[in-house]
């Protein structure tokens, strides 16, 4: 073979080029694809909360006595009203049993009369001597009672003039509440490490035996008290139902013979009713709603076998499969006859929310139209044979088909549309999203004939987890009011006083039992306010709450209730960041939250495609969003100061004046530390963005003050339970690479010049070598660019040059590498150094005893050709300027993927190349030996991440580089939330084997090509 046979034509290697690009641009448009940054502005909410002014206390009419029917939820109802008038220090009402038509002078009367032409929870109140509550039921006699109770405590007229004899009723029937902290533990010991993310919300863990009897009595005697005292707070408020976790647990499905003879699960489930039905029974005697809730599919081992075996699989289109469940349906309905119903949600599951020990669980099977059809069109035949109701939660979170369905009404439409069934209610999210603020209403909430309910939060689980004042009562008006206006279909609320996120991982506070969990109940008690009248006066409704909960002095109301209104601002301008928060964003095929920068629930983001998205969305209006920072700061220490003011002796208890500020000085402290640190990072990205020597002083500036304060922050409550401090690891990862950028941009510079010396050198003439190594670098620059021409007969015989000819590389690659992961990420280096070694020594020991000379320089040469583009790129401005770009900057993104995508490539063509030039390999032997190099390397990388793990490589590499969501795999997992097969890893390494295989075969057929005679090194 000769020179000239070996060199390509013009025309082909141009081609060749065009080709290279082309794939790279292909590579470059399916990564913008997959980023697929974009955003519109989001019609948030304009909250507006206000305080209303001291008021004097109304006089309660005098009475001796509570009289109300021989009914239990009434009795209850009319000691509320008892309870009322002794928290005045106005004596205690004797509570009296008795059906009279009219009680004695002096007392509050309440009587169901059916012929009264009042229905539901209607009723009337009259006042005169006494106070009259007229119903036609026991739902509306407890309804008036619960609603004097509620005056008497606020000290507000029981009886205005223009309610005298007026029929009045909730505006919506349907008030639900959670469990509240019934059953959780509360050792702190479960709280101390902060990271115990598990979702379970079960409350039944702790009186859980692991043989028989299965159910520990006095646990649920104690779980029993718990769930009573809820029962009757939420009547208080004026909620009339409750949703309790669980179903499969309480079922045998004993007519199909799911479990085998002898298998515990049935006496367990058996143990589990003959426990647990009269405890929740209560809340139905109390005149509240039962609904089970469970997520589906809900499965055990043994449901999950005999599933496989009857079915042939968890299809979840199956009505065969939906039939089992209609049997355990049924079951559960006859075993607890009060339960009014089951709630069903399928857009959660899996390990998270399994309970420890239980092996119980559920999968996210329910991912399609179909599925979700047929899911409840058989369970609605079960539960409309029952006369009960199915609840279906439309929290789908992006899985499957059916993964909008929460906020699209197309999808709403196209999943719901054609069920038209009066015992389903739809349960949907009053927010376009999870639980945050500066988000819209739920358009979902507007389309649709079914019957629907709307979910709010009290203790906002991303906004402090109730550890801070956080005051949504205009919120929840504003999005009840505009929910109603579109849909005549809503018929209820289902407020969580507890539940949302990790139940371990925040601060130890416990609703009705433990910490100041009064701090949120604000929330709960508005929102059932608002639910019965949409119209009603927030403000004052709040000053209520305040009047009930800490003080009855009119000035200290007010103060705390001013606190309160200015709550929302702080938490709003705090802890989200406003210009970009106020924007519906979408990304990587997700949509992030509005506080992506505060990721779930406590812990300070560091990683750089967070950081990089928002500066890019808040670019233009960098000060603003510092200002908004620093006036959530203020807004906390004017909270402060306003409770602060109020004198001990006016609270009921100083004990709860101690714990408020307490959390004030908490939330400033929080705030204060968030400030410095979002001016730190915006600061950072707006230097990466313009190089602006200002921003980079006040990027420096900030971040000395955030480093201060954040320490104190850690210091103060690294230790506290209550107060625990926010988790900063992501937020040091991220500021220690952002300071090593400048250092990181100089280290580049030095090494692009070397490295374009050194090629220059080798370029710079073609005949005789100059000097000691010069034959290595015109291999190498020949060996990157024109590989054909290298041959055996150029050969070096001095020892530099062949040193000189991997060293240099080598040297390169480690540098280059190091430099663009700050000198921080050893698992990046390894894996790309690792791949780059594997394909040399792969493709130099099929030359068997051949010199390498040739094949090493051009390796080198492509990899030093490769590093001049990135070392171009990291000497902007460091690795930091290079992933602003690939984030942020599409044009950027996708010229250098392609360049550096058709340089990668030519690292193949140009060792085919010299493979046949070189080594007189046939085109097909060339190419194997490239494919067998290539198949190695993914079948051994493939195989090292299987080993390990996925999930952990993914989580190693990205915890060293900060380049996503350092909570992502301690919360949802890289591979799940990302939707990254987990069998990724196991694939490459399937591939590899393949290709390697071919690659073997291939390389080992002659060829016709003579091969010439073998040269020495």
């Amino acid at each position: 073979m000769t020179r000239r046979d070996a060199a390509p034509r013009p025309f082909a290697l141009a081609l060749v080029l065009v080709l290279l690009l082309a794939l790279g641009a292909a590579v470059a448009v399916g990564i913008g694809g997959t980023l697929g940054l974009s955003h519109t502005a989001a019609d948030v909410p304009d909250e507006q909360p206000s305080a209303a002014a001291a008021r004097a206390d109304e006089p309660a009419p005098a009475v001796r006595g509570v009289v109300a029917p021989d009914e239990p939820s009434l009795q209850l109802a009319a000691r509320s009203v008892a309870a009322a008038y002794s928290s005045r220090g106005l004596g205690t009402p004797q509570v009296l049993a008795a059906d009279y038509t009219r009680g004695p002078c002096c007392d509050v009367v309440a009587t169901v009369d059916p012929t009264s032409g009042l229905t539901g929870e209607q009723f009337r109140l009259t006042s005169g001597s006494g106070v009259h509550v007229v119903a036609g039921t026991a739902a509306g006699a407890r309804a008036g009672l619960y609603t004097v109770a509620d005056r008497v405590r606020s000290a507000a007229v029981v009886v205005p003039a223009d309610e005298q004899g007026v029929t009045q009723a909730p505006r919506l029937g349907l008030r639900l509440t959670d469990v509240g902290a019934v059953g959780l533990d509360d050792d702190p010991a479960r709280f101390s490490s902060g990271d115990d993310y598990s979702l379970n919300s079960d409350v039944v863990g702790s009186a859980l035996l692991p043989t028989a009897p299965w159910v520990d009595d006095a646990a649920v005697r104690t779980i029993s008290a718990q769930f009573h005292q809820l029962v009757d707070h939420a009547s208080e408020q004026g909620y009339n139902g409750v949703v309790v976790q669980g179903f499969l647990e309480y079922v045998t499905f004993a007519d199909l013979g799911v479990y085998p003879a002898g298998d515990p699960h049935v006496a367990r489930a058996q143990a589990m009713v003959r426990a647990f039905a009269p405890v929740w029974q209560y809340a139905h005697d109390m005149g509240m709603k039962v609904y089970l809730m469970t997520d589906m599919l809900a499965v055990d081992p043994p449901l999950e076998s005999y599933l496989e075996r009857t079915v042939g699989s968890l299809d979840a289109t199956s009505p065969q499969l939906w039939s089992v469940y209609q049997d355990g349906l049924r079951e559960l309905f006859a075993s607890m006859p009060f339960v009014d119903g089951l709630m069903v949600r399928i857009g959660e599951g899996g390990s998270a929310y399994q309970l420890p020990g239980w092996d119980y669980s559920s999968k996210i099977a329910v991912t399609t139209p179909a599925a979700v059809q047929a899911m409840l069109h058989a369970l609605l035949a079960t539960a409309g044979d029952a006369g009960k109701d199915v609840v279906f939660r439309t929290w789908t979170v992006g899985f499957g088909d059916v993964g909008d369905l929460h906020t699209n009404p197309d999808a709403y439409e196209r999943v719901l549309g054609d069920i038209h069934d009066p015992h389903l209610v739809v349960s949907t999210k009053y927010s376009a999203g999870d639980f945050y603020s500066h988000l819209p209403i739920n358009p979902t909430l507007a389309v649709g004939d079914q019957r629907r309910i709307v979910e709010l939060q009290a203790r906002r689980e991303f906004e402090g987890q109730g550890s801070l004042p956080d005051d949504t009562g205009d919120l929840t008006q504003r999005a009840l009011r505009e929910v109603l206006a579109a849909n005549p279909h809503v018929e209820g609320v289902w407020d969580w006083a507890q539940t949302g996120g990790p139940l371990y991982a925040g601060p130890r506070a416990l609703y009705l039992r433990d910490g100041f969990w009064q701090l949120w109940d604000a929330n709960a008690y508005l929102a059932a306010r608002i639910a019965s009248d949409p119209d009603v006066d927030v403000a004052a409704a709040r000053a209520d709450w305040v009047r009930q909960t800490f003080s009855a002095d009119p000035e200290t109301v007010a103060a705390i209730s001013q606190a309160y209104a200015l709550s929302r601002s702080a938490i709003t301008d705090g802890l989200y960041i406003g210009p970009y928060a106020n924007q519906s964003v979408k990304a990587l095929g997700l949509e992030p939250p509005p506080m992506m920068w505060l990721f779930e629930w406590d812990i300070v983001s560091g990683d750089s495609a967070t950081f990089d998205t928002i500066y890019a969305l808040t670019k233009g209006h960098v000060d603003e969003a510092i200002a908004q920072g620093h006036a959530a700061a203020a807004t906390a220490a004017r909270m402060r100061s306003l409770v602060a003011g109020t004198p001990a002796s006016s609270w009921r208890d100083p004990a709860q004046r101690t714990s408020f500020l307490a959390a004030l000085d908490y939330e400033a402290d929080l705030l204060a530390t968030l400030d410095a640190y979002r001016e730190t990072v915006l600061r950072h990205a707006q230097w990466l963005d313009t190089g602006s020597g200002a921003a980079r002083t006040a990027w420096r500036s900030a971040e000395d003050r955030f480093a201060t304060a954040r320490a104190a922050h850690v210091a103060r409550y690294g230790d506290d339970l209550q107060l625990p401090a926010y988790n900063f690891t992501a937020a040091d990862l991220g500021t220690l690479r952002a300071d090593r950028d400048p250092a990181m941009a100089w280290v580049s510079r030095l090494l692009l010049v070397l490295v374009a010396v050194a090629l220059g050198l080798g370029a710079w003439s073609r005949g005789a070598t100059r000097f000691p190594g010069h034959a290595a670098l015109r291999a190498l620059w020949n060996g990157a660019t024109r590989p054909w021409r290298l041959r055996p007969d150029d050969l070096p015989s001095g020892v530099v040059d062949r040193v000189l000819v991997w060293a240099v590389p080598a040297v390169v690659l480690v540098a280059s590498r190091s430099a663009y992961t700050w000198f921080a990420a050893p698992v990046h280096l390894a894996l790309t150094l690792g791949a780059w070694l594997l394909f040399a020594l792969v493709a130099c020991a099929v030359l068997g005893r051949r010199s390498r000379f040739a094949l090493l320089a051009t390796i080198g040469g492509v990899a030093l050709l490769r590093t001049v583009l990135l070392l171009a790129v990291l000497s902007w401005r460091g690795p930091g300027r290079y992933w602003f770009g690939f984030w942020t900057i599409p044009g950027q993104r996708a010229l250098y993927v392609s360049i550096a995508f058709a340089a990668f490539c030519w690292l193949f063509v140009a060792t085919a190349a010299v493979l046949r030039s070189g080594y007189g390999l046939g085109r097909r032997r060339a190419w194997g030996v490239v494919a067998l190099a290539v198949g190695v390397v993914l079948l051994v990388g493939g195989g090292v991440v299987a080993a390990i793990g996925l999930e952990d490589v993914l989580t190693l590499w990205n915890d060293q580089l900060a380049l996503l969501p350092w909570g992502l795999h301690r919360i949802l997992g890289f591979c799940t939330y990302l939707g990254i097969p987990e069998s990724l890893a196991v694939d490459v390494a399937v591939a590899g084997a393949v290709l390697g295989v071919v690659g073997a075969v291939l390389a080992l057929v002659p060829t016709r090509c003579s091969t010439p005679p073998p040269v020495r090194a």
